[in-house]
């Protein structure tokens, strides 16, 4: 599903417009990265975690001279899903 549809679906289940429905997934989203910039979790009950990770420097080798290189550490950010989205998708 991508974002144009997931709004058109978000709109008919709320029953409202998708240009109302489009505004207020963009302001969610926006909240969601601006809450994992500052490295807060966000956390919704029964659907799952977003997280910021940090990755540990490490090493690694590149595929095409086989030599073996460094490899920096950096952040990422990480989803764990919740009970009741697992039991679902299952």
């Amino acid at each position: 599903m991508t974002k144009p549809e997931f709004i058109a679906a978000v709109a008919n289940s709320a029953g409202s417009t998708k240009a109302e429905t489009e505004r207020v997934i963009n302001a969610a989203l926006d909240t969601i990265q601006a809450a994992l910039a500052k490295g807060d979790s966000v956390q919704f009950v029964g659907f799952g975690t977003f997280e910021v990770k940090t990755r540990a420097a490490r090493e690694g080798i590149n595929p095409r001279t086989k030599q073996k290189i460094k490899i920096a550490a950096k952040k990422a950010v990480s989803f764990k899903a919740g009970k009741k989205l697992k039991d679902t998708v299952a």
